[in-house]
């Protein structure tokens, strides 16, 4: 059964398949519009440093044949082969694009989806719909790219800019070419190659006339489908993916200072999860240059005059005059939009946690009250308090109740504005003090633990052992600092945070009869003392009561 991705999941290839000959296919459509669907190879840094990996209808193979463009088949509006083992290693990333050809905008498309096969099963599924987008003309539907081993990401990023935009982001352009002659004979489709002496490979297609061997293990699923009507032209001159080449340098937009050479701003890099052209940052102060964006050469210092062609601070292939700010609603909220990783927890930002349910396979218990927002079908239910919950409330004077989230949807956690902090575990345990913990997974095994010592509230303190596979949230006033345990390491019992749990934990006690510090004397009347061999370690946040 296919796995269905949301945008921003992500998965290794080895999880979904142990198969490397794979079949990739696309299916978008909306009235009256035409698409082109292409692959970018590109190179470690994102780039498509060699154009021959950029396929497309005018080039529909990569030269090893790793990359190959079918055409239309089985219900897919456009279809690829992928044989993973038999890219080169200077090929790191495959970004699976479609674009508009003409007028329209995504918005307009109806549901689609880009799908992998694999032994003829469909492994996975990221599925679409024209809802998700506004004014884009083109989109990153999905990526393959190698990180230790390969992986799939559903993105479903969009550009306004269309394929001109798309080329950029990548380190390409769009060459211009010349008119063809009056006379010329008619051609074939721009989006279709040109017709060939024998069909090509049957490579997961239903059986047909075109292709008499039966189809490879490693196709699309068999499903009768009529033969594919021939597509309509696309361009009226086929477009080339070029190097980045040197352009001349246009009118200055405004004046530079008197005796300054003339120093344009440059365009804003967009971040993952951006929309280009939107939230750009804002001009340096004046007699400070602009930081050159990665990968790209540094503006020419002040009193130094830019090669020959290059204006100052600009890179390749980047036209001067285009808007290096952002302006409107989408442009005010764009910072704040989901972060969506493809992971079980992700972090909003400081004070917001973002838990996936569809992922993991295991509830999540959380303390009641700390869901702010939920998406999807999530149910809660009352997690009993049991021992934990008693031995927490003798300890704070309330039960530490919790809450288990189960279903298929994301549910977002936060509590009185605290900093919040995943800790991930792999079979290791971490100590964690049970007024710091603000949800976990349910796979983790936990129990409590009990620090005795006159002077401490409430007779003793209550920490919380976690350990197994899974991830558990702490939460902190203000940005903690974890600091390595000594022979001589002692921490304030409503400061610290966490600690190995390998650590020996000892309360060290100054009674006095007032707390006030005098010299030799801290103030406090009991310390917690840490002793462990090296590699342990304390959490401590900047707060107490």
């Amino acid at each position: 059964m296919a796995r269905e991705f949301q945008r921003g999941h992500k998965a290794k290839i080895s999880d979904l398949t142990p198969g490397t000959d794979l079949y990739v296919g696309v299916q978008i459509a909306a009235p009256g519009l035409t698409f082109d669907i292409s692959c970018f190879g590109l190179d470690a840094h994102e780039q498509l440093s060699d154009d021959r990996y950029f396929i497309f209808f005018n080039q529909p193979k990569s030269p090893e044949e790793s990359i190959q463009l079918l055409g239309a088949q089985s219900g897919d509006t456009e279809s690829f082969r992928v044989t993973l083992d038999r890219i080169p290693a200077a090929i790191q990333k495959l970004s699976f694009t479609a674009t508009l050809d003409g007028s329209g905008q995504m918005s307009q498309i109806g549901p689609g989806y880009i799908r992998i096969v694999a032994g003829g099963e469909e492994v996975v599924r990221y599925a679409f719909t024209g809802s998700e987008f506004t004014t884009e003309r083109a989109v990153m539907l999905g990526d393959f790219y190698l990180k230790d081993v390969w992986r799939f990401a559903a993105v479903g990023q969009g550009f306004d800019g269309g394929l001109d935009a798309l080329l950029k982001n990548f380190g390409g352009e769009v060459a211009e070419e010349e008119a063809p002659p009056a006379a010329a004979p008619a051609a074939a489709p721009g989006f279709a190659p040109p017709a060939q002496a024998a069909a090509p490979p049957a490579f997961g297609a239903p059986p047909a006339v075109q292709a008499p061997q039966p189809a490879p293990s490693f196709g699309a699923p068999p499903a009768p489908m009529p033969p594919p009507a021939p597509q309509q032209p696309m361009h009226a001159a086929p477009t080339i993916a070029a190097p980045l080449a040197p352009q001349m340098p246009q009118a200055p937009q405004a004046p530079s200072p008197y005796g300054q050479p003339h120093q344009p701003q440059q365009p804003h890099q967009p971040q993952f999860g951006q929309v280009p052209g939107q939230g750009a940052p804002p001009a340096p102060p004046f007699g400070q240059q602009v930081p050159a964006p990665y990968g790209q050469p540094a503006p020419a210092p002040y009193g130094q005059q830019p090669p020959v062609g290059m204006p100052p601070g600009v890179p390749q292939g980047v036209p001067q005059g285009a808007p290096t700010t952002g302006a409107g609603l989408q442009a005010a909220l764009q910072p704040y939009k989901e972060a969506a990783t493809g992971q079980r927890w992700t972090p909003q930002n400081q004070q917001l946690m973002r838990v996936d349910l569809t992922m993991g396979g295991s509830g999540v218990l959380a303390r009641q009250g700390s869901m702010v927002m939920y998406q999807g079908k999530v149910d809660f239910g009352y997690k009993s308090a049991g021992f934990v919950g008693r031995a927490v409330g003798n300890a704070t004077g309330q039960e530490m109740q919790l809450m288990r989230c189960t279903g298929r949807g994301q549910v977002f956690l936060a509590e009185e504005g605290s900093h919040l902090h995943p800790i991930e575990l792999q079979g290791d345990a971490i100590c964690v003090s049970a007024e710091s913990v603000l949800a976990f997974d349910e796979s983790l095994q936990y129990e409590v633990r009990r620090v005795e010592g006159h002077g401490i509230p409430g007779g003793a303190l209550f920490t919380m052992l976690f350990q197994g596979a899974g991830t558990v949230i702490v939460k902190t006033h203000g940005t903690p600092v974890v600091l390595p345990v000594t022979p001589t390491t002692f921490a304030d019992c409503n400061a610290v945070v966490a600690w190995s749990a390998a650590s020996q934990v000892i309360v060290s006690s100054q009674v006095r009869l007032r707390r006030n510090a005098y010299p030799g004397h801290s103030g406090e009347t009991v310390n917690l003392q840490f002793r462990g061999a090296p590699g342990n370690f304390i959490v401590v946040q900047p707060y107490e009561v």
